[in-house]
């Protein structure tokens, strides 16, 4: 048995290195070959240009299977197999009869025989679901494609946060980089568990000063009902300055180096993990419920400041180890 990752629709491409990570953890278990095929991207999307908005099961699934099973094909015959089949025929989401017609069809134009089995049926989902969570693999949540994926959060009234990354290289809980730091280190003897928790993801800010925007940071989890705060520093206590208006703290860059343990020139220079974040906005605020917004700027100002904030609060899950 050879395996052939072929999946150009996986968007984004943090997505897709998850994926292929964990078809490569279990391929070397089984003791089969893999061979990545292109991951054209563009292609692909040109091939589907104007089957934007078909629903899942429609006539863009049906370009995208009819692709990548066409390619399978010609792997097929550069290495000389027979038969071919296709892991898609496990998905609960996925037309069978429309596996079947398309891989019935390049069975006659090639001669290559393709494997058909209802893997779903009698207990084929409980199965697999059972195989996954033996083995701590990774499950996705959505198809791959970016507009089944849009479509899939519209329904379900969900932060599309797959599509969030943030201007530092900083991994954010539940994101598809965190996903991959952890299936990177797990073996088959690890337990993986879900877990509830508060999730947040900053969309939008900045700090004006006389109508011009200045360097600023804002701290993980600051969150506010208000998109737009003016105000001004109020009082000052152990350098940190309390604005009278939106339970705003703004914090100068050397008060922060202090409470980061850091040596950050700039504000552009911030560079920590979010539990660090965490870990500061808990010495601030005594408090491990506080959302309010703390910023970091290069020194507190005297004149009035205008805050911009858009973010979200929400309940996700995140994997962790056990």
């Amino acid at each position: 048995m050879i395996g052939f990752f072929y999946n150009p629709n996986i968007h984004p491409f943090s997505e897709y290195q998850l994926r292929f990570l964990d078809v490569q953890r279990s391929c070397k278990t089984l003791g089969i070959e893999l061979i990545e095929g292109n991951y054209n991207y563009e292609s692909w999307l040109n091939a589907v240009n104007g089957f934007e908005n078909e629903p899942e099961k429609g006539e863009r699934c049906k370009i995208c299977f009819d692709d990548r099973l066409s390619k399978t094909i010609e792997l097929a015959q550069e290495l000389s197999e027979t038969k071919f089949t296709t892991t898609l025929l496990i998905s609960p989401l996925k037309s069978q009869n429309r596996l079947l017609e398309i891989g019935k069809r390049l069975e006659t134009k090639f001669n290559i025989q393709f494997i058909f089995k209802d893997y779903r049926s009698k207990g084929g989902v409980e199965k697999q679901a059972k195989a996954v969570k033996e083995n701590s693999l990774y499950r996705q949540n959505y198809c791959g494609c970016l507009f089944a994926l849009k479509n899939q959060r519209e329904n379900q009234n969900r932060l599309m946060d797959e599509m969030i990354s943030p201007v530092t290289n900083q991994i954010l809980p539940a994101s598809i980089n965190e996903r991959i730091e952890i299936f990177s280190n797990t073996t088959n003897e690890n337990n993986l568990i879900k877990e509830s928790f508060l999730n947040y993801r900053l969309l939008q800010a900045r700090v004006l000063i006389s109508k011009k925007p200045v360097p600023a940071y804002f701290l993980f989890y600051s969150h506010s009902e208000r998109e737009k705060i003016s105000g001004r520093i109020e009082s000052i206590s152990d350098e940190v300055g309390f604005l009278n208006r939106g339970n705003i703290k703004i914090i100068p860059l050397s008060k922060f180096n202090v409470l980061a343990e850091s040596f950050f020139d700039s504000i552009f220079d911030i560079n920590l993990s979010v539990e660090s974040e965490i870990a500061i906005r808990n010495i601030l605020e005594k408090t491990s419920f506080s959302l309010s917004p703390i910023i970091i700027l290069d020194n507190l100002p005297t004149e009035k400041l205008e805050i911009e904030i858009k973010s979200k609060i929400y309940v996700d899950e995140r994997f962790s180890k056990f």
